[in-house]
């Protein structure tokens, strides 16, 4: 890759030589690497470093296949999950991300999260070996590499914890099965405090700012640590039952926000960082019209048929904040660099969001047609009349509110433009790394005709024709966030930074902590959500939605869901905040219905669920195959 990742290829070798198993209790000794063949300049070390990193990415630059857990993204069935060849080994072994179930389906992860520790750990140790005999400048950097290592071990176990709750903690570098196998979980408190007292000493030791792209900072570490104060709030706040060696506690909970408050409060205040284009909305083009009930044009009723396309000549802000040419910019905190082209690192982004006619891409992930009500009105500032799910006819083309008439999308958040396309709007189609001009896309017409009937002047009518978008969704809608607009990389190519934590969702962070610890909304907690808002150019939040803890927690979670959409958080909300229920209708009930934009029932789930399958969604199943190595590994309560 760019700067630092020109290492990695070197590194990844020498690991796949010293830590070929990733599970718990098979890794192979990592001390065959002599100091006299390694490890003697700083050059190894940044090598080493580099190698960590990228190694430690696959782990997480695919966080978007997370969504389909959740209620507003849809994975396609047999979606690919292993890098190699199968993209994406961290997710290996599931083939489907439901919004059901998913706590017995990430054996593997937890076996590569050991893998990341033990690489960690690796490194730490030679690191600081050479540390301890540098001085001056070279003991300095050593010692930023050492932090950053540890920013990776960190950033490891908070999934860790974060999934399966207590978890046995490694912090040296493994050399025999033996170290290992009989090791008990640790208690996620101690976990906790070995990660916060980590985070203190990795802040301390980053710099201001990275002299190098793909190195770390302090904003990002100082950003991890809140978002682990927050999480830890969470749990102690909302409670954690399923976790049952776990005793929640509201003064925990209030100390944890407050930390967290501080940490994103200095992100936010201390190091020159905004948002994207300053967080400005930008230009949208208007969604295509159809020629409106009665219109005749030479005696032939043109109802319902397509007057004008949607233009994408004119983009909002926010699209642009998914595509490379955004790399670097402020607004991301925490980021994974990708290589691009030849560089055997680049992202699957386009291949997952879009269809055949961009780059041959497979839409392996596309929104739910239940996204587009979540997109409130650039007018009222509120959110619009539902949509109304009708089968295609010129009438359903032209009723107000209907999801099939073009207009329903107008004056709407402009994040909904940027982040998915409907009937009749456009995007560069893209063939053999050449841009195949603007394709239009039409649910359920895939590569197939589409007549537009435009108006002249003289009021006659022209009939121009199109083939349309290629794609498969059973949902209505696909993915434009993260699909470049532009030619010469391939779907797998893109060099896009994956953000693992970004600015606006530090800001939402901090309104969280602040209205719990308030117990209600601040100035500065609304202003901050109104500036999340304005990139989408709605008005600021209304009296009603401030009105209160409970309006304000309501109207935070509202833009965490449209200005994270497919980016790996909203599972992980609906779980520290105990949401599940309340999202899916609890234990018992009729269970939870998408449909498409036809109306057509398209999934469902929880119907007449038990208690004990939301439980296994709280918490994850310790792998089986670690628990018959290892006795000493307790099982999570819902799963024993």
């Amino acid at each position: 890759m760019k700067t630092i990742y020109q290492y990695s290829f070197l590194l990844l070798a020498v690991l796949t030589l010293v830590s070929c198993r990733q599970d718990l209790l098979e890794q192979d000794p990592t001390d065959q690497l002599s100091s006299s063949q390694y490890w003697k300049n700083e050059s190894d070390a940044q090598s080493a470093l580099a190698g960590l990193v990228s190694d430690t990415r696959y782990l997480f630059n695919r966080d978007y296949y997370l969504d389909g857990m959740g209620e507003y993204v849809k994975m396609r069935g047999n979606s690919f999950l292993d890098n190699n060849g199968n993209n994406g080994r961290a997710y290996m072994g599931r083939w489907d991300y439901l919004p059901w179930g998913f706590g017995g389906w990430f054996d593997n992860m937890f076996k590569y999260c050991y893998g990341a520790v033990n690489r960690a750990n690796y490194v730490i140790e030679n690191v600081t070996r050479m540390r301890d005999q540098a001085s001056g400048s070279s003991r300095d950097a050593l010692n930023t590499i050492i932090a950053e290592c540890k920013l990776m071990r960190a950033l490891v176990y908070f999934r860790l914890i974060t999934w399966w709750g207590d978890v046995p903690y490694v912090d040296w570098n493994v050399k025999s099965n033996d170290e290992v196998a009989s090791l008990p979980r640790t208690p996620i408190a101690d976990i906790y405090s070995h990660l916060i007292s980590d985070l203190d000493e990795v802040v301390a030791a980053l710099p201001v700012k990275a002299a190098v792209r793909g190195r770390y900072s302090k904003p990002a570490a100082i950003a991890l640590r809140g978002k682990i104060h927050l999480y830890w709030a969470c749990w102690n706040h909302f409670g954690w039952p399923e976790l049952d060696t776990f005793t929640p506690s509201e003064a925990e909970a209030q100390a944890a926000y407050k930390a967290a408050r501080e940490d994103f409060r200095a992100v936010i205040e201390d190091y020159g960082l905004d948002l994207f284009r300053g967080g400005e909305p930008g230009v949208c083009d208007e969604p295509a019209e159809v020629w409106p009930a009665g219109s005749k044009v030479q005696g032939v009723d043109m109802t319902g048929k397509v007057k004008k396309l949607g233009g994408a000549t004119n983009l909002p802000n926010y699209y642009y904040l998914f595509l490379p040419s955004a790399n670097g910019d402020p607004e991301f905190v925490f980021t994974f660099e990708h290589g691009g082209t030849s560089t055997a690192q680049g992202e699957q982004l386009m291949r997952d969001m879009a269809g055949r006619t961009v780059q041959y891409s497979q839409s392996w992930v596309n929104p739910r047609a239940n996204i587009a009500d979540r997109y409130q009105s650039t007018v009222t500032g509120d959110f619009c009349p539902p949509m109304k799910r009708m089968s295609p006819s010129a009438t359903a083309r032209v009723t107000a509110n209907s999801s099939l008439n073009p207009q329903s999308y107008a004056n709407r958040d402009y994040r909904m433009k940027s982040s998915i396309m409907w009937d009749y709007e456009q995007c560069m189609g893209m063939m053999s790394l050449k841009e195949t001009g603007f394709t239009q896309y039409e649910y359920k017409n895939w590569e197939g005709p589409l007549s537009v009937f435009e108006e002249n002047p003289d009021g006659s009518v022209t009939e121009k024709k199109y083939t349309t978008y290629n794609i498969l969704s059973t949902t209505g809608y696909v993915f434009r966030k993260f699909v470049r607009n532009y030619a010469g990389q391939d779907r797998t190519d893109g060099d896009f930074n994956w953000p693992v934590i970004r600015l606006a969702d530090v800001f939402l962070m901090y309104a969280e902590a602040d209205n719990e610890i308030n117990n209600g909304p601040t100035a500065k907690s609304i202003s901050l959500v109104n500036r999340i808002r304005h990139r989408g150019n709605l008005p600021p939040l209304t009296n009603a939605m401030t009105a209160g803890h409970d309006a304000f927690f309501d109207a935070i979670e509202q833009e965490r869901i449209v200005e994270l959409l497919a980016e790996g958080h909203r599972v992980w909300d609906l779980r520290r905040w105990r949401r599940l229920e309340k999202v899916y209708g609890g234990p018992g009930s009729n269970g939870y219905k998408w449909y498409d934009v036809f109306g057509a029932q398209e999934n469902e789930y929880w119907v007449n669920s038990p208690s004990l399958q939301y439980e296994q969604c709280y918490i994850f199943r310790i792998p089986e195959s670690e628990r018959n190595k290892n006795p000493n590994l307790t099982q999570n309560k819902p799963w024993r």
